[in-house]
């Protein structure tokens, strides 16, 4: 995994959700977030649990099943998560790492304070969801 430091504003460069974000407003993203490693193998979310953050991928891959179920593998600039802190509901997968990875964790509040501050990504963020919901819905 390469190493920019995780306040440096360019970790967020080929993010699609941060694509529009000045460099100010990509500071301040960094703000609201913590950085976290995981290793492979390691859980990261667990399906029925509470949520209390979710996750954008900057280098890595995970893994997402449902009850068991191997559904899908996402990688960087992914998010993961955020459906439970959007919707109020128990987790609807649990996620675990596939290589290393490198994630910015945003706490709810801070999820919260990034879709007010920033239409534009907020727009992106809620138009995935409702693709997501829709797929969801068709399986």
């Amino acid at each position: 995994m390469s190493h920019r430091a995780a306040n440096d504003p360019s970790v967020l460069d080929g993010v699609p959700f941060f694509e529009d974000v000045d460099t100010d407003e990509r500071r301040r993203i960094l703000e609201l977030s913590s950085s976290r490693e995981i290793a492979t193998g390691e859980l990261l979310l667990d399906q029925g649990d509470t949520a209390v953050e979710c996750f954008l991928v900057l280098e890595g891959a995970l893994g997402v099943y449902v009850r068991g179920e191997y559904v899908a593998s996402v990688g960087a600039g992914s998010m993961v998560g955020e459906m439970a802190l959007v919707d109020h509901r128990p987790r609807t997968a649990s996620v675990v790492a596939e290589a290393p990875t490198r994630l910015l964790a945003f706490r709810t509040r801070e999820f919260r304070t990034l879709l007010d501050e920033m239409p534009r990504a907020s727009e992106r963020i809620l138009s995935e969801l409702q693709a997501r919901l829709d797929r969801n819905r068709d399986a």
